[in-house]
C-alpha cells in the first residue's frame, strides 16, 4: 500500500529494504524534505530531518516547535542528541489507508517547509547577516537571501 501510494502521487522514493521507504518531498522554502516511513510490526514511524541544531537562540527555537506541535497533525517535532531538528510520528499500521498516508506526508512538507525560514530566522540571524555581508562585499548572488530581508539592518539593502 506504502509504494502503491507514492507511486500513485508521484513522489520520489527509495526501498532499500522491506518496510522502509526513503521519500524525497519537493519544497519551495526548504528546497527538499527528506523522509524515513518505517512499517515496522506494531507501528509505521515517520520521521524527516527539518534543519540542524541552532546556532542562537535555543530557547526561542524550542518555544516556536513546542507551540507548533499543538497545530500538527500526526508528527511532532523533536530534537535529536545533538540538537538537530525532526518531525516524528508514530501511527498504527492499520490505520494507515492511502489517505493517511497523503495527508501525513502533506503534513511532514507543510510543516518543514513552512516553518524553514522562521526557524532559521530564530536560530541562524547572526550567520544569515554575515552570510549577507559577505556577498555584498564580494559582489555575489544574494537571490537566496531575499527571503531574509526584514532581517538586515538599517542600511543594508539588497540590490
Amino acid at each position: 500500500m506504502i509504494k502503491s501510494t507514492l507511486d500513485e502521487r508521484e513522489l520520489v522514493y527509495d526501498h532499500p529494504s522491506a518496510g522502509r521507504f526513503f521519500v524525497t518531498l519537493p519544497g519551495t522554502k526548504k528546497l527538499q524534505t527528506n523522509c524515513w516511513l518505517q512499517l515496522g510490526e506494531h507501528a509505521l514511524v515517520v520521521e524527516a530531518f527539518v534543519c540542524r541544531r541552532p546556532d542562537e537562540a535555543f530557547a526561542e527555537v524550542y518555544r516556536f516547535l513546542l507551540r507548533r506541535n499543538a497545530k500538527l497533525y500526526g508528527v511532532a517535532y523533536t530534537i535529536d542528541k545533538v540538537g538537530d531538528i525532526y518531525l516524528v510520528g508514530r501511527l498504527s499500521p492499520h490505520a494507515v489507508t492511502p489517505d493517511e498516508l497523503d495527508r501525513i506526508l502533506g503534513q511532514v512538507l507543510e510543516a518543514a517547509d513552512g516553518d524553514f525560514n522562521t526557524l532559521l530566522e530564530i536560530g541562524f540571524a547572526t550567520s544569515i547577516r554575515r552570510e549577507y555581508e559577505w556577498r555584498v562585499s564580494r559582489g555575489e548572488s544574494l537571490a537566496n537571501l531575499r527571503a531574509f530581508e526584514h532581517m538586515l539592518t538599517p542600511g543594508q539593502e539588497q540590490g
